[in-house]
């Protein structure tokens, strides 16, 4: 299955970046981010930023870019049979030169699981520096790590 990234969800002044991979399947069907009930994202968003949770999409997308966060894919292309990381194939990266120039107030590029980490690392060569931090997949298929666990290291967020 020939899959697509979205476009970003982000403002000129936003400060962090986070990047998935590539959208699952769920997502797709819904054209939201993290669109998997199971997914923690959003939650943890609220929590890391002392909000009521909110399943409405263009409330996620304002806290988000209440605090400066922009999210995106590092693919913009790739096949794929369901949702899992390790089927990916043929896969493309999103233009970020351009992006980052677009968005010069981003410092810190979180990447939400170790994918996204390594095909940022294999397709994308920044000339600027920037504060780079995987943190654990919100994925449901991400089951080493408790909850918690998970959002504690995310909580990195409100520090930065």
């Amino acid at each position: 299955m020939k899959s697509f990234s979205f476009l970003p969800i982000s403002t000129a002044d936003a400060k962090i970046l986070i990047l998935g991979t590539m959208p699952g399947t769920k997502s797709l069907e819904m054209n939201q981010y993290y669109g998997h009930n199971q997914n923690n994202f959003w939650k943890f968003m609220f929590t890391i930023f002392n909000e009521d949770f909110s399943n409405d999409y263009e409330t996620k997308k304002a806290l988000l870019i209440k605090n400066k966060i922009a999210v995106w894919d590092v693919l913009q292309y790739c096949e794929r049979i369901g949702s899992l990381d390790s089927a990916i194939k043929n896969e493309i990266a999103n233009d970020f030169e351009a992006f980052l120039k677009q968005h010069s107030n981003i410092k810190t590029i979180l990447f939400n699981g170790q994918k996204a980490a390594a095909f940022f690392k294999k397709y994308v060569h920044l000339n600027k520096t920037y504060h780079l931090l995987t943190l654990p997949s919100t994925s449901p298929a991400n089951a080493s790590k408790s909850f918690q666990s998970k959002l504690d290291e995310w909580s990195i967020i409100s520090s930065l």
